[in-house]
């Protein structure tokens, strides 16, 4: 039964030496396994052609590559590809490989969690509640998913599927050393989107680590900010946007602000105006997203007159702002869309 079998996919090479003496096979044997698993993701312990056989039997008794099953995959006319993994206990996750016209990048975004606990009206990841946390292993084996199944190679990763990834900070920030050493994908290619966790803000300030956070603003004020989402209410903006300018002033990283345009809700050019004046002073790009229904929702994107309006204003503070552009909405793999889904119809 894979329950009583060791899961190697997501271990440190540190975690796999302590594996291989437990079991009276040579330190050496460690690494043998640490380049199969990391190097080449293989599938089945038959591909692991520099082991001896009797070895390679060994493992298939006491382990398991990977406790993550496919159960089902969706591909985007746009080359996106949305998986529903399921997990060990059964419970499924979702994670999105996102591929990019012209450029060689390839983008892995990975659920942190099991479901969310903060509940933001119009996502609907927000609608399914929180069911658990994922370990680091699990988080980090997401990447290694995508990689033995389509025999690419992630360059990028952001943690914008399920889940808020700075409610489960210790492993969210384990899961970033084994991806950065095991995975060898830098600091600078990872992002981790929030929607507002103060304290977890300033425990990556104190890791002084260089990667990106990206803040899931959608509301210049605290009224409007907490209809949206509830977790203001705990940790309102004013301290938020403080915390925001103790992490850049440590780490030197510019922060990215997301902020979701919903017709009629935030869409009013005021809001552009307030805005401005919220993030005076604070190193920081803009990234608007036009909404992305989800199923029987009340909420539609506005048009891309008002989007154009919105970023022409907010482009007066001299900031970077960008559109993001749509990656898999065809197969409910966009922002706001993950809801674990067997089926697009």
């Amino acid at each position: 039964m894979t329950e009583s079998k060791y899961i190697l996919a997501g271990k440190t090479l540190e975690e796999l030496e302590e594996f291989v003496q437990i079991n009276n096979e040579p330190k050496f044997r460690a690494k043998q396994l640490h380049y199969w698993l990391y190097k080449n993701c293989v599938k089945t312990f038959d591909e692991m052609t520099n082991l001896s056989k009797g070895f390679r039997n060994k493992l298939k008794d006491i382990a398991v590559i990977s406790a993550n099953t496919i159960k089902q995959r969706f591909i985007s006319k746009d080359g996106t590809i949305r998986y529903l993994i399921e997990l060990a206990d059964q419970t499924v996750i979702e994670t999105v490989l996102m591929r990019f016209d012209h450029r060689p990048n390839l983008t892995a975004c990975v659920s942190s969690q099991i479901g969310c606990p903060v509940g933001c009206i119009f996502c609907a990841t927000g609608k399914m509640g929180f069911i658990r946390n994922l370990t680091a292993s699990e988080i980090a084996d997401q990447i290694l998913t995508i990689q033995r199944d389509t025999g690419l190679e992630v360059t990028n990763v952001v943690y914008m599927g399920q889940g808020e990834p700075l409610l489960n900070f210790d492993e969210v920030a384990k899961s970033i050393k084994i991806i950065t050493k095991e995975l060898e994908i830098g600091n600078r290619r990872i992002t981790i989107s929030t929607s507002g966790i103060i304290p977890g803000i300033h425990k990556l300030a104190e890791e002084n680590r260089q990667l990106t956070l990206a803040l899931s603003l959608h509301a210049p004020n605290h009224e409007l900010r907490q209809q949206l989402i509830p977790i203001e209410k705990k940790y309102p903006l004013d301290e938020l946007v403080k915390a925001l300018h103790a992490l850049t002033h440590k780490t030197g990283r510019r922060v990215t602000i997301e902020y979701t345009l919903i017709k009629d809700v935030n869409d009013d050019l005021k809001l552009a105006k307030e805005m401005n004046y919220l993030l005076k002073g604070l190193n920081y790009n803009v990234n608007l997203i036009p909404y992305n229904p989800t199923s029987n929702d009340k909420y539609q994107a506005p048009s891309q007159k008002r989007i154009n309006e919105f970023r022409y204003i907010l482009e007066q503070s001299g900031k970077k702002v960008t559109v993001r552009l749509e990656r898999g909405s065809d197969i409910n793999a966009a922002c706001g869309q993950l809801s674990a889904q067997l089926s697009t119809d």
